[in-house]
């Protein structure tokens, strides 16, 4: 049966184990840059960034979920899901809907207004997965972000 629990310390290479699997699966893997010392310093040091939970299967690693917080202008504090990753050969045992389950009441524990994460448009599965759960796709807003060399530009003052 399923288990969640918080991910340890000692979890952190099966962490970045299970990150690198899912970046393969969403076809992103050369963006994937984070290591074992940034996953210890940013979830599990100091003030963490971000909190994991590793999901079992009768004492067989089946996933991740990853999640953090966030503050909107209009709305006050939120969580956002960052990643929710069952491998292959666990799914289709109701372990994502449980998943979620699991963040939407943590985020009502914590008081947040709601949760937010992001699905790519080629992952028709997650995207139906996603709206059985009655989610709200926002077709009118776009993904904005900067990175690398736009961003130490953009730090210096703009384009130069």
């Amino acid at each position: 049966m399923l288990r969640i629990r918080q991910a340890v310390v000692d979890d952190i290479p099966l962490l970045l184990e299970m990150i690198v699997e899912f970046a393969t699966f969403e076809k992103l893997l050369e963006h994937v840059t984070v290591t074992k010392e940034s996953l210890r310093r940013d979830g599990f040091e100091g003030q963490p960034r971000f909190h994991a939970m590793i999901l079992e299967w009768d004492d067989a690693v089946a996933g991740y979920a990853m999640t953090y917080p966030f503050y909107s202008s209009f709305a006050g504090p939120g969580l956002f899901l960052e990643d929710i990753y069952v491998r292959d050969v666990f799914r289709g045992k109701g372990i994502g809907k449980a998943v979620m389950a699991e963040v939407g009441s943590l985020a009502l524990r914590e008081g947040y207004w709601g949760v937010r994460w992001e699905v790519l448009n080629w992952n028709q599965r997650a995207i139906d997965f996603y709206l059985g759960l009655g989610a709200t796709f926002v077709e009118d807003w776009k993904l904005v972000f900067i990175e690398g060399e736009a961003l130490r530009k953009m730090a210096n003052g703009g384009p130069q």
